[in-house]
């Protein structure tokens, strides 16, 4: 049975996911050299070596949950500590969190930042996708099947807009939308949902209408229209940044030749670190990594597809609309098509918080793969080619 296992894992998704993350470590040490000398005055590979441990660290998490059966996360007994976890760790950074970039979004232990934000995604995928397995024979009753498991949905992004962040509480609403509509919900209910998010969306902007229409928010959209225009102040990290990608060409100047890292690009290593990419590996090395992140994602859907098991189903197109649309979301940011919302790049920016939470959810996502496939390649067989009865004992006896 084990040998049966192991050959239904999908080994090209672990290959492409362990290539991307070391060609990650490997921008992070070039992106980051003069960055830690600079704003920190520590080593050169300072964020290097800590981004390297956080990788193996993250190779340990993501092989166990690979091989932990991940039908046993729709229990009960580990949903309900998950949904209290996710709750306090995101209500307790408002008290013991830390400040950075007018947000206060991490816990600092030691040398280490941890953001709940993070885990908090991969709690609402679980959850809903748990939910909603479950509910699939009333999924279309509006009051029963639908919107009770968005009440959690609802206080997890509360508590993320209050730090406020609402680059992150925007995707995950996102990705419960892409659960919502993977679930087997008809469109009816689909829309009113969509009427009644419209209407709150409308009235929380109303509500604090000053934090979110603030000049400084109002400046990072203004900004897009022409970002030389200010590129001192309000443009700096757009026109930098822009300058990087417009700088490398097919071909790129050459890994850690780049310039705009040298104290022009702010954060070079962590949100904007595509940039980088572009600037030292050109077009070729941003095709590289929007290959890899692309071959997740639709791998993700099909795997999804694939699945028999409505929670697995779910699980898996929640993972790869996380990763698509965090993905999405950066590069925009990056290359000037939206306003920037400080979202790092799945498996390449640097962030201990990132990378172990992007363990988790692709390690799940393999286990759901493996599953699928076991179940397809040698359960059918067996059901076609059932073993031969056993003989009763009196027949054997008559022989």
């Amino acid at each position: 049975m084990l040998k049966k296992i192991l050959k239904s894992y999908d080994y090209s998704l672990i290959a492409v996911i362990a290539v991307l993350s070391i060609f990650g470590l490997v921008m992070v040490y070039s992106a980051s050299m003069a960055f830690a000398v600079q704003r920190y005055g520590v080593a050169p590979d300072h964020f290097f070596q800590k981004q390297k441990l956080f990788l193996i660290g993250a190779a340990v998490i993501f092989s166990f949950f690979a091989f932990f059966p991940y039908k046993i996360m729709r229990s009960t007994r580990l949903l309900a500590p998950m949904v209290m976890m996710s709750l306090l760790g995101l209500g307790g950074i408002l008290i013991f969190g830390k400040v950075a970039g007018n947000a206060q979004s991490w816990y600092q232990v030691g040398g280490v930042s941890i953001q709940p934000s993070e885990f908090a995604k991969l709690a609402v995928i679980i959850y809903l996708s748990a939910v909603y397995a479950k509910k699939q024979s009333y999924i279309n009753e509006f009051n029963k099947g639908v919107v009770p498991p968005l009440l959690y949905l609802v206080f997890v992004c509360a508590l993320i807009m209050i730090q406020p962040d609402y680059g992150t509480a925007g995707i995950i609403i996102l990705i419960a939308m892409a659960i919502i509509l993977s679930s087997g919900m008809n469109w009816k209910n689909i829309f009113k949902l969509i009427g009644i998010g419209a209407l709150a969306l409308i009235v929380f902007s109303l509500a604090l209408h000053d934090k979110i229409f603030s000049e400084e928010r109002l400046q990072r959209v203004t900004v897009l229209e022409d970002p030389f225009k200010d590129e001192l102040d309000e443009g700096f990290h757009l026109s930098n940044s822009l300058l990087s990608i417009g700088s490398g060409g097919i071909t790129g100047l050459g890994l850690g030749k780049g310039v705009q890292k040298l104290g022009y690009l702010p954060e070079s290593h962590t949100d904007f670190i595509i940039a980088v990419v572009a600037e030292e590996l050109g077009i070729v090395g941003v095709a590289f990594v929007l290959f890899c992140i692309g071959f997740i994602v639709l791998k993700g859907i099909y795997i999804g597809m694939k699945c028999k098991d409505p929670f697995g189903s779910l699980l898996a197109l929640g993972i790869s609309s996380m990763i698509g649309i965090q993905s999405a979301i950066n590069l925009a940011g990056v290359s000037g098509m939206i306003p920037l919302t400080g979202v790092p790049l799945p498996f390449v920016s640097y962030g201990g918080s990132s990378i172990i939470q992007l363990a988790i959810a692709s390690g799940i996502l393999v286990n759901v793969s493996m599953f699928a496939n076991y179940e397809r390649k040698f359960k059918a067989k067996q059901a076609q080619n059932p073993p031969a009865p056993a003989m009763s004992e009196p027949i054997r006896a008559r022989r």
